[in-house]
């Protein structure tokens, strides 16, 4: 529990940040019972976002079952840091080496989706664009003076930050139009976009492995509360003809 506060708090500044975001937040068509997907978008997390950014309140095996994955594949191709099947997933770079070479920790991001939501999550990492100004050589139009570099880029290619030209007060002003990549990336638009949106839909899925169980059993609950209400109806209607 005192590690889950931890690592809330530690999104605190950010979540602050956001709050006065003016961007248009794009919409995630993410799908929980889509497992293809979600199998892409560990392996997109395993591979560009677990070397810094753990999920630590999810274990190897829990989600190789709900994700439909085999002992031997899991053991193969998503643990890298020679963790057992039980075990939490935790990368190997602790805290205090993490502060020393980042300034702060890097969030866990197992409740990253529940706390900013999937569609700030997509729309974030679409928001990437280049800027020499900052250490990283990259800036974010959503989540401004980023810490985080671009992980994702040799996918995207070299985003680009487009602007157009609008009247305010009478006088021509550049705003931020769109994000446009020079082309130079593993994937095509449309690809890349897709990987994002699964990467979206793990996140999502970690942040609530229960979701789609949960909301099967609110059904039959909601179904129980009618019948037991007829049942409630019925009775009092038979109770008061005695009286009567």
């Amino acid at each position: 529990m005192k590690k889950m506060i931890i690592a809330m708090l530690a999104l605190l500044p950010s979540l602050v940040m956001a709050s006065g975001d003016a961007v248009k937040l794009d919409k995630a068509a993410y799908d929980l019972t889509d497992k293809a997907s979600l199998q892409r978008g560990l392996t997109t997390f395993m591979n560009y976002c677990f070397g810094c950014h753990s999920t630590q309140y999810q274990r190897y095996n829990r989600v190789a079952e709900d994700l439909g994955i085999p002992e031997d594949l899991m053991k193969e191709n998503i643990i890298f840091n020679g963790a057992k099947m039980g075990d939490l997933m935790k990368n190997a770079v602790s805290d205090k080496e993490a502060a020393k070479w980042f300034g702060a920790p890097p969030p866990d991001l197992t409740l990253v989706a529940r706390v900013r939501g999937a569609d700030w999550l997509y729309t974030y990492l679409h928001s990437f664009y280049v800027d020499p100004s900052r250490p990283t050589g990259v800036n974010n139009l959503l989540f401004p003076s980023v810490a985080m570099p671009h992980v994702l880029e040799p996918l995207q290619g070299t985003p680009r930050l487009h602007y157009a030209t609008e009247v305010v007060n009478g006088e021509e002003v550049k705003v931020p139009h769109s994000i446009v990549s020079d082309g130079n990336g593993e994937l095509s638009p449309e690809e890349y976009d897709q990987t994002v949106l699964d990467l979206v839909n793990f996140l999502v899925y970690s942040g609530e492995p229960v979701q789609l169980e949960r909301e099967r059993l609110g059904f039959w609950v909601l179904g129980f509360i009618v019948i037991f209400f007829i049942l409630t109806v019925l009775l009092k209607k038979e109770y008061w003809r005695d009286v009567h």
